[in-house]
């Protein structure tokens, strides 16, 4: 009877699959079936062997029958209940089945800095026309575990991800393809040193010119979570997951409204889960991923061996692929590999394809990943891009990037090098000349006479061209804008009052003379971005571009399409992302605002694409690019994953310009958290939060929920952003133009057109 007891086993398993998935134990009988299983088990020597198998083939139909309607009906939060399963696979099956021998890097189980990220050198044996050989591969991504408590379900720490991006950097210092696993429902939200969002944006940067090919797989990838090992050249995601902005769960607790500690609907989870777009086949047709791997019905489990023989071709096909498009002789390759591969060798073809590449196809590599990305979720929005409006257009910006590169690039950097050379003649004509007069004219200041000398005078600036011997600073703060704020006659608290005795102040003062500043202790008191937008920059000097571009509801969303036209309607803007030019004292530069009014600054394709064209301005231009982050409130859940691929899609805009020779500073106030904080805003080397900011990768409902810890008040401030060495400095709102144009004289390249 051992066979037959395992056989019922078996039937009890795949009952409790069923259960899980539907969430509901009375859904086709479920809980019959499970109590006949039970029953037969306990009573299996009671009965003959061909009673028993009848029994058992006569349940295994009932739940094949119940398995296949399950299939034809899977609603998207089903799936996501499928990717949660503790019998599905996980890294470590696929580490075990897809290749044939791996080592695992940085510690082993829970001996580990952060078991939830593995980091393993495997490798794969393949058919040669003549003979087998092997390749090596990195492989890192999320491992859930099986119950393991110390995987955190995949959640990885900042350490973590610092520990992907240490084995990425040896995988492109060996040479070798990475192949990325996401299993994840999102990092573990800490803001200690490295920091979630922060480590997240040193990931996706350091991704986006990995000079190796980089090929991913999805099973379920949550948020950013997800993004910092997604970035690849090749998407593969599983039939059965779930690639999402955020969870249906977490997407329910928004639209809901839901109290902190109060139970979110079912009902309300699963629309949300179908309004979120979140399926692969939803993703594929975005554009978000390459391609769907089939999974065997209900979703592959950890000993469904002939999807892991799937998953295995599947992956050294899309290596194959991304490495064939970056050969010299690619169309030639392509057509052997075709003619070579039949149906009774899925997996090998038996061509043998090297995947080193040399510095001509490194650089095709790079080329290829970036338009990749930056051609990403443009359905998103509607309008065309400034330079892509027309032919006129298109060849003004060509001739723009033409007379740039010969002055500045060509031009210039020969004027620099003949100043250099004069320099050099000049100062050793100098230092032989002045030893040969030296004792000449040490002779003849002794015998001379001593004069006093006259105080040397300065030279200052009026203002007005002239000099003048009264100064008058032309970073001064204007005050021909005041705040609406200040029109209300009353008094307000300073939050700090009880600690700092602070006096009670007078509306009129606090939003007008004061800029919104207390006197005593410091404290800002939020300011409307148009107070930043005629008092930071100088006087008629702003010039908006791509103000047309106009934020969509991609996906359908429910109710978001009267929640965009009231949004516009209260701002007269089209999205929450203003970009324009403007000058500091002189110094031209690009600025992207996110403002709170449209959306709370959120981020979706339409905010993404401008902040792309105003990186491709800057790097242009040779001009400095400043992202003032008045607030956001993250990634614009309503527009799922296009909303998410901003992240590296940004990244990958700011990299190109940063590594043109661009300076890039941000600059946060008032609230700044989740995506752009884990991506295009994280990753600049200068970072700078006004006073009383408060920045963050999850606030504290999330973290409470997510962690269980109880975070102290000022956990996301802006003095400990800076303790943490998230930002370079802490800037007060009534000097924030002086350090500005500091920063413009002190940082960045000789790249810049007025260096």
């Amino acid at each position: 009877m051992k066979e037959q007891l395992k056989q019922l086993h078996h039937l009890e398993e795949r009952v409790d699959y069923l259960i899980q998935i539907k969430d509901y134990s009375n859904w086709g009988n479920l809980d019959g079936f499970k109590s006949s299983c039970q029953r037969l088990k306990q009573t299996v020597y009671d009965f003959s062997e061909e009673e028993v198998w009848a029994q058992i083939r006569k349940l295994n139909d009932s739940i094949c029958f119940l398995e296949e309607r399950a299939e034809e009906q899977l609603t998207p939060m089903e799936r996501v209940r499928i990717v949660r399963s503790i019998q599905r696979f996980s890294l470590k099956d696929i580490l075990e089945n897809v290749y044939d021998d791996y080592t695992e890097l940085g510690g082993e189980e829970d001996a580990n800095i952060d078991p939830a990220m593995i980091c393993a050198k495997a490798t794969l044996t393949r058919k040669g026309k003549k003979k087998n050989y092997t390749l090596s591969v990195m492989v890192i991504g999320q491992e859930c575990g099986h119950g393991e408590e110390f995987r955190n379900g995949g959640s990885c720490r900042p350490e973590g991800n610092e520990k992907a991006q240490r084995y990425m950097r040896v995988a492109e210092t060996e040479g070798i393809p990475i192949h990325f696993y996401v299993f994840t429902p999102g990092s573990y939200p800490v803001e200690e040193y490295p920091g979630a969002a922060q480590q997240i944006a040193r990931n996706i940067y350091t991704m986006t010119k990995l000079r190796v090919p980089t090929v991913s797989f999805i099973s379920e990838g949550g948020s950013g979570g997800a993004e910092a090992i997604g970035l690849s050249d090749y998407r593969l995601m599983a039939s059965h997951g779930y690639y999402s902005v955020i969870s249906p769960e977490g997407a329910a607790a928004i639209e809901g409204r839901i109290g902190e500690g109060n139970k979110v609907p079912r009902e309300l989870v699963e629309v949300c889960a179908d309004r979120l777009r979140l399926t692969a086949m939803d993703n594929l047709n975005h554009g978000i991923i390459d391609q769907i791997v089939k999974e065997p019905p209900l979703g592959a489990r950890r000993n469904d061996f002939s999807f892991f023989s799937k998953l295995r071709s599947e992956m050294i096909k899309a290596t194959d692929r991304v490495v064939l498009s970056c050969k010299s002789f690619q169309s030639f390759r392509t057509w052997e590999l075709g003619r070579k591969k039949t149906k009774s060798e899925p997996a090998d073809p038996g061509v043998e394809i090297s995947w080193d590449l040399s510095r001509d196809e490194i650089i095709r590599l790079l080329q290829r990943r970036s338009e990749k990305y930056l051609s990403m979720a443009v359905h998103g929005y509607s309008g065309q891009p400034e330079t892509r409006e027309s032919a006129l257009r298109h060849l003004r910006t060509q001739s723009e990037q033409l007379y740039y590169t010969l002055r500045y690039d060509v031009l210039k950097t020969q004027k620099r090098q003949v100043e250099k050379m004069i320099s050099d003649v000049s100062g050793e004509g100098s230092v032989m000349m002045k030893r040969v007069t030296e004792p000449i004219r040490s002779a003849i200041n002794f015998l001379s006479s001593r004069k006093k000398q006259e105080p040397v005078r300065l030279i200052t600036y009026a203002g007005n061209g002239q000099s003048s011997g009264q100064r008058q600073d032309p970073l001064e703060m204007t005050d021909t804008y005041t705040s609406p704020l200040a029109n209300e006659d009353k008094t307000v608290t300073c939050p700090n009052a009880e600690v700092h005795g602070c006096k009670d102040l007078w509306v009129p003062d606090l939003y007008g003379e004061f800029a919104g500043v207390c006197e005593t202790c410091g404290h800002h008191f939020p300011l409307e971005h148009q107070w930043y937008l005629e008092n930071i920059f100088d006087k008629g000097s702003i010039r908006f571009f791509n103000s047309h571009l106009t934020a969509q509801n991609p996906l359908g969303y429910t109710g978001f399409s009267k929640r965009l036209e009231s949004s516009m309607e209260t701002t007269g803007r089209k999205s929450g992302n203003m970009t324009f030019t403007a000058a500091i004292n002189g110094i031209e530069i690009v600025v992207s605002i996110l403002y709170s009014d449209f959306r709370n600054g959120t981020v979706g394709s339409t905010e993404g694409e401008k902040f792309v064209q105003a990186c491709k301005l800057a790097q242009r231009k040779k001009r400095p690019l400043l992202s003032y982050v008045h607030t956001t409130g993250g990634i614009r859940i309503q527009e799922g994953t296009l909303g998410v691929i901003q992240m590296p899609k940004c990244t990958m805009a700011v990299r190109e310009y940063i590594d043109s020779g661009g300076l890039y500073i941000v600059v946060y106030d008032n609230n700044s958290y989740a995506g752009p904080v884990a991506s295009f805003l994280g990753c600049s080397p200068y970072q700078f939060a006004i006073r009383s900011s408060r920045i963050g990768f999850a606030g504290p409902r999330v973290i409470r929920e997510t962690t269980g810890i109880d975070i102290p008040p000022d956990y996301h401030s802006a003095r400990n952003a800076l303790r943490r060495g998230h930002v370079q400095g802490i800037w007060d709102r009534r000097e924030f133009r002086r350090n500005l144009h500091k920063a413009l004289q002190t940082m960045g390249s000789p790249n810049l057109y007025y260096r």
